[in-house]
């Protein structure tokens, strides 16, 4: 066992949580396809504190918001922290939010009020990243209507 700032962590628990987060992200990718056309993914990333398990795995997290274009809604969350519990609970408080009629910072504080997690400035980091990239590409003018491809027979 490896001892990290008093935090033991076995190859076999870090082997489970490989493990688990690629389940994690096959899981995200198959419902990719059940989003409506509307839809895109952003994602950022933000350098996580060398104390926590996590960043032996990953230096940074990434947290990735499916925001539904014309609505602003944060339809689904993915993120890459270690455990299922702080992922699930993460995508609990963002899920249903909307970027077009909530400022990012209102969206941030909400996190820092719920999640006391020790990587939670890095998770504010991700999300108002992911949040800004967002609009960026959205007023780039990038943003468009799905184009749908109709056949003539």
């Amino acid at each position: 066992m490896k001892t990290f700032s008093s935090i033991e962590i076995s190859c076999k628990d870090v082997y489970n949580s490989k493990q688990e987060s690629f389940e994690y992200f096959a899981t995200v990718v198959k419902q990719m396809s059940s989003y409506p056309q509307e839809t895109v993914y952003f994602i950022s990333y933000a350098k996580l504190p060398g104390e926590i398990p996590a960043a032996t795995m990953h230096r940074v997290v990434g947290i990735g918001l499916i925001i539904h274009q014309e609505t602003g809604e944060i339809l689904d969350v993915s993120c890459t922290l270690l455990t299922r519990e702080a992922r699930e609970f993460l995508k609990s408080v963002l899920q249903g939010h909307n970027v077009h009629e909530e400022e990012s910072e209102a969206i941030v504080e909400l996190i820092r009020s719920r999640y006391h997690g020790l990587a939670q400035k890095a998770v504010c980091v991700a999300v108002k990243g992911s949040i800004e990239r967002y609009f960026q590409w959205k007023n780039s003018g990038q943003s468009t209507e799905p184009v749908l491809n109709d056949k003539e027979s």
